[in-house]
């Protein structure tokens, strides 16, 4: 399982014009072993909508009650995730859609009664995985947990969890080659927006506690760390670029490496 890598995809790095997809297929087929985890937030938003139930964010986390939870299980392991897995076996890959409660992937407890039913990660299931990519399939995440929690007044047994967070705990699961994000900036950047190419986990804590990483950097900041307890590097990436999944794992340039110690950078 050391030679896996984890990645993490967002919507908006999945447009019309998007390369990712494609790369996945053409790793897979020079035999890389990958593991993807996928959000879908802007869509989850976009059918809260429809379905008239009013979105509020607590700490840049969703609020997520009963109603909320339903529409979020059923965008991210339905719609999205399902989206993804077909668009990898169309063009001739082998992929496998699960979410954190099949198998019980993904265990969690809820984080916070004030968020409702979303969860923080305590346990993560290896074995679906190891059988998924035996099989010679990527696995395909989405980020809905089974739920351990017994305290609520209405118990459901699935979380909403950050997929961003989810990938982290794979990776550091797993003891991945690496974990990569795939996101909508160029990478990690200091105050005054110049990106930061490296960054040691001391070098990166330091932005977390000082306020320079915020909002969506942050949990990928946050789970880049988790991972590098058993993960060997930690990229994050710009995913607007073409092909930018393939010139990554090729030695491409660009984004923001966060590995543990400033000496074994390469510079």
């Amino acid at each position: 399982m050391n030679k896996v890598i984890v990645v993490k995809i967002g919507g908006a790095t999945l447009g019309s014009h998007d390369t990712t997809i494609e790369d996945m297929v053409t790793l897979q087929q020079k035999g890389k072993s990958l593991v993807v985890v996928h959000g879908g937030g802007k869509l989850i938003t976009e059918w809260l909508q429809k379905q008239g139930i009013s979105t509020r964010f607590v700490r840049g986390e969703r609020v997520t009650d009963k109603a909320a939870l339903e529409v979020v299980a059923a965008v991210l392991a339905g719609l999205v995730n399902k989206e993804i897995v077909a668009g990898i076996n169309s063009l001739g890959g082998r992929a496998i859609g699960v979410s954190g409660v099949d198998g019980a992937l993904i265990q969690g407890r809820v984080k916070d009664k004030e968020l409702g039913y979303v969860g923080t990660v305590v346990k993560v299931n290896l074995a679906p995985l190891e059988a998924i990519l035996q099989s010679g399939y990527i696995p395909v995440v989405a980020p809905i947990s089974l739920n351990l929690s017994d305290k609520l007044d209405e118990v459901t047994r699935m979380l909403n969890v950050n997929a961003d967070a989810v990938a982290g705990e794979i990776a550091a699961a797993m003891g991945a080659e690496r974990l990569i994000f795939l996101t909508d900036v160029v990478g990690v950047c200091d105050q005054s927006g110049k990106l930061l190419p490296h960054l040691s986990s001391s070098e990166a804590e330091a932005l977390i506690a000082s306020g320079v990483a915020s909002e969506g950097m942050l949990p990928k900041i946050k789970a880049c760390l988790r991972a590098l307890s058993n993960t060997q590097i930690t990229r994050i990436i710009d995913g607007r670029q073409p092909h930018a999944l393939l010139r990554e794992i090729e030695g491409g340039g660009g984004g923001t490496t966060i590995i543990k110690n400033r000496e074994t950078i390469p510079m």
